[in-house]
């Protein structure tokens, strides 16, 4: 049988972008090459793996389609065209040209019409050939027959389905193809915006169609419906047609098919070689072409070089295995990061590869390996545990590497004292400050080993924080750096454990051989990891020093925090949550007599009905594809002005939320080993350095209400003898947006103590400063802080209650007031656009794609982090430097005083009482000058017997 293969071409381009958002390709120049890089690797599995005789690749028009002409709301919600995109589909359609495969575009019609047509066409006309409609579109399940079958290719995992009439009814849960169309009249589809029949969705559409055949026979025994279901399907009858039509692929396009046209023929080399050297596709040269591009190299700093030399001297030298043996450096075939890895050519695994992985499980065993270690200038190590919560882990085993494709896993028992006495053996390594450690994640292992009385000395390395550094936007887990940099794909926890939830197990039940296969390869590729992620990191100098001076030491102030955890009142929690239940019954009571009835007020549904059909609060509206209105906080705000209902129902739900997230749910939290909670804090998330918290998130604990506050009264010290001591950094990014912007004024009123908020109203309102009211200062206040993060004459006005044209005159005023404010602005966007990023006063780089995008709001956004990112970045860093200081202090002193929490510019302090004087005065000490600044910087202190008193 002939083969012929249509492909999707805006289908599989979109596939290909997104698949790749997390890890976009870049080339030398900054061209995002992903999404041609994704459809090219899609079209080369189909030429190898499937062979097809003959091939089209069909393309949508910008031209709008009779539907768009039928249905006006047409794909109207569709967010517009990623630039990515745009700039790529001149390179694929070159690229089809190249490798002269046939271009299949009719002005006025959708891909899916020309592909239906030909497919049709094709199988009419040709008994002997099968054809294969490419695409991940659902739609397209009504044109399956005979030999006309749907080809999903390959994704996220999971492998290519070919999709039959059998196989499409199946799915569908219909006995006709042609009933899919039935199928999404009646459910409609969101992303092509049809709107179906309201309150139908994909299941109930099936039941429909199963019980009636068609949407026609469905409307004519509307009668046999029941409830809501009938009053939608008789109200809107027109509509679930109208879908059906929209829905329907029109197989009567106009277009030309001569079987001749699509056969697969060879490349234009001197077309396509040229091409594939611009996009810097190497590896797809290679299986392209057979041959290698010529691509010139960017220059490494001398850094970066003598990494490189240092590591290859190293691989060069020849080492010991664990018997005493010289081993011959094994050469790994390691991932070039320039291409991507399909389905021919597939990531390497654990069965793939060759690789020496040791069970240590005798005492002249572990002696042996504590030798070889101790002879080594850098080790890679990981726990395993049974609980992910280090707090609540006990130690299931140790793995350690030195060499890549070899490691070696050391089990412990279940027994304490026995384990106790296994890990003890390997103090020394750990205690050793002469070896580097390196880790993924390395803040676990500190806190696991550290419950076994093991301090981890010496210099450290975090390949998470390493490539938090290099790409900060990205993902940093230890799997997806594998794949991305080692073209290698570890075993998944899954598979030892099962998955997350009730039924998942524990490490402790594994058998010895699998776990010691799954924890020796993750300290060896952690540490290979460290081999391809250093020298990239080595290229910037600031970025090793950020590393190496800051990321890392906080690790261990991190640990020592989560470790310490905060006492909470719990009597004090109990008796809140009554009161707020009370203040929830009186609201509720409030809402049904402003609504006139009672009702779920926690049903959008019923809300909705409630607001917009009984009361009439909004003519217009907004509903969701299901025809439920939208009752969301923005919708809510709104109506504030229009009714008092809308402001009780947001108090409701901030009561609501106060109670279930924060005051139920804080004691469920404690650990039962310590008697505290313990917040986790991520240093890998935020872009801009920032430090974030979770399980449970402290850093989001309201603030701007009375009832939010009170919550802090629930952290308490750990005992009589100690007290909460609160510093908080005052203005900290005002200050450092003085400083970087060189603004004298500013400068000037924070040195000399002077109110900043006082002094930016004078100048603005062009009065003196004792003649600044009140109300002047809290615009100048909301000027100052929305400066920083490109506030608008719109957004300001909306923020403080002013008109549009009052807001522009104040922001214009504050412009010609602190014209060295503007400059940095001005000036910071000028430099991204040059650079491609922006730093820290730390040099801790924010990278913005987006600086140059032809999009406005994209690049807007971006010029907006180009201003804010290095003033929110410098922050961080002051406040992680001045946490390494303050701890070492503590440490230092043996003082039994602890820093126990740290939420954005503040940080939180158990505090011995006979501690305080010295701790007040060494904290301000230490967090003022943590990093030189011609600002002076200045710290709020509070003390009190909670949070809430201190604050």
């Amino acid at each position: 049988m002939k083969k012929l293969f249509l492909l999707d071409a805006m289908a599989l381009i979109y596939r290909a972008h997104f698949a790749f958002q997390k890890t976009p390709r870049i080339t030398s120049k900054g061209l995002n090459t992903s999404a041609v890089f994704g459809f090219t690797n899609t079209l080369l599995e189909v030429l190898t793996k499937e062979k097809p005789t003959h091939l089209g690749v069909a393309f949508d028009t910008p031209t709008p389609t009779f539907r768009h002409i039928q249905f006006e709301a047409y794909k109207a919600q569709r967010q517009a065209q990623p630039e990515d995109i745009t700039i790529a589909i001149p390179y694929i359609k070159r690229l089809c040209t190249a490798m002269n495969i046939p271009m299949l575009i009719m002005e006025g019609y959708e891909a899916d019409d020309v592909i239906g047509t030909i497919a049709k066409r094709a199988a009419r006309e040709h008994d002997d050939m099968e054809i294969f409609m490419m695409t991940p579109d659902k739609d397209y399940g009504q044109l399956v027959e005979e030999r006309i079958f749907m080809y999903k290719p390959a994704f996220m995992g999971k492998g290519v389905e070919i999709l039959g009439v059998k196989e499409i009814c199946e799915r569908w849960g219909i006995q006709d193809v042609s009933q899919v169309i039935d199928t999404l009249g009646l459910m409609g589809d969101a992303s092509d915006n049809i709107p179906g029949i309201p309150g139908i969705g994909e299941k109930t559409a099936q039941k429909l169609i199963q019980e009636y055949g068609s949407l026609e026979n469905l409307i004519a025994n509307v009668d046999k419906l029941k409830g809501k279901q009938q009053e939608n399907v008789r109200n809107f009858a027109q509509q679930g047609l109208l879908s059906k039509e929209l829905a329907t692929i029109h197989c009567e396009v106009p277009v030309t098919f001569d079987e001749e046209d699509l056969k697969v023929c060879e490349v234009n080399k001197e077309l396509l070689s040229p091409l594939l050297d611009e996009l810097e596709f190497r590896t797809l040269r290679r299986r392209l072409l057979g041959e290698e591009a010529v691509v010139e190299q960017p220059t490494a700093t001398p850094e970066a070089k003598k990494a490189t030399a240092a590591g290859k001297a190293k691989a060069s030298s020849g080492q010991f295995d664990l018997f005493g043996s010289i081993v011959e450096e094994k050469k790994l075939e390691l991932f070039d990061e320039t291409d991507t890895p399909s389905e021919s050519n597939p990531k390497a695994t654990i069965d793939t590869t060759v690789h020496q992985y040791h069970l240590i499980d005798t005492p002249e065993l572990r002696q042996s390996l504590i030798h070889f270690l101790s002879l080594q200038d850098e080790i890679c190590f990981d726990t395993e545990t049974t609980n992910v919560d280090a707090v609540e882990a006990d130690l299931v085993g140790l793995s350690f590497a030195y060499r890549a494709g070899e490691a070696y896993y050391v089990p412990t028992p279940a027994n304490r004292e026995e384990t106790q006495a296994i890990v003890d053996e390997f103090k020394p390594i750990f205690a050793n400050e002469k070896i580097e450690k390196i880790a993924q994640n390395i803040k676990y292992d500190l806190m696991v080993l550290a419950q076994y009385g093991v301090e981890v000395k010496g210099k450290t390395y975090d390949t998470m924080l390493a490539h938090y550094i290099i790409e900060p936007e990205k993902r940093h887990g230890m799997d997806i750096l594998a794949e991305d940099f080692l073209h290698y794909t570890p075993v998944s926890i899954d598979e030892l454990i099962g998955k997350k939830g009730a039924k998942q197990g524990n490490m402790r039940d594994v058998e010895f051989e699998k776990i010691k296969e799954y924890a020796a390869e993750d300290a060896d590729i952690t540490l290979q990891l460290k081999g391809k992620l250093h020298p990239i990191l080595a290229q910037n100098p600031s970025a090793v020093k950020l590393l190496e001076e800051v990321e890392m030491p906080l690790t261990q102030v991190l640990s020592d925090i989560e470790m310490e955890g905060v006492r909470l009142d719990i009597d004090f929690l109990k008796d809140m949550s009554k009161t707020l239940e009370k203040d929830m019954l009186e609201v509720q009571t409030k809402v049904f007599e402003l609504a006139g009835q009672e009702f779920n007020i926690g049903s959008p549904k019923q809300l909705g009905e409630i607001l917009f059909d009984k009361l009439k609060l909004d003519p217009k509206a907004k509903k969701t594809k299901t025809g439920q209105y939208m009752t969301g906080e923005e919708v809510l705000s709104k109506l504030e002005s229009e009714h008092e209902i809308a402001r009780k129902i947001l108090d409701f739900r901030e009561l609501q939320k106060l109670k279930s997230t924060y005051v139920d749910a804080l004691p469920l939290m404690i650990s039962p080993r310590t008697g505290r909670v313990h917040t986790s804090f991520n240093q890998a998330v935020t872009a801009t350095g920032r430090l974030s918290s979770t399980n449970p998130n402290l850093q989001n604990i309201p603030i701007r209400t009375a009832r939010g506050r009170e919550i802090r009264k629930a952290f308490i010290p750990k005992n009589d003898d100690f007290l909460i001591l609160s510093a908080d950094y005052s203005q900290i990014e005002l200050r450092i947006m003085a400083a970087v912007a060189k603004d004298e004024s500013m400068i000037e009123a924070f040195n000399q103590g002077r109110d900043i908020h006082a002094t930016t109203a004078a100048k603005v309102f062009n009065v003196s400063l004792d003649e600044v009211t009140s109300d002047m200062r809290r615009k100048a206040k909301t000027v100052n802080f929305g400066i920083i993060y490109g506030v608008s004459a719109f957004g300001l006005a909306q923020q403080i209650a002013i008109s549009r044209t009052e807001a522009k005159e104040i922001i214009d005023s504050y412009w010609r007031e602190f014209p060295a404010i503007k400059r940095y602005m001005d000036t910071a966007v000028i430099e991204a656009r040059d650079k491609g990023y922006v730093e820290t006063i730390l040099g801790r780089r924010r990278y913005l794609r987006d600086i140059n995008s032809n999009n406005m709001v994209e690049r807007g956004f971006a010029e907006r982090n180009a201003v804010n990112a290095p003033i929110q970045g410098s922050a961080a860093d002051m406040i992680k430097v001045a946490m390494i200081k303050v701890n070492d202090f503590i440490k230092q002193e043996k003082l039994q005083s602890r820093i126990i929490l740290t939420v954005h510019d503040e940080l939180v302090f158990d505090v011995h009482k006979s501690e305080l004087a010295l701790m007040k005065t060494k904290v301000n000490e230490l967090m003022v000058n943590a990093i030189p600044f011609p600002v002076k910087m200045e710290t709020g202190m509070g003390v009190g017997l909670n949070w809430l008193e201190a604050h």
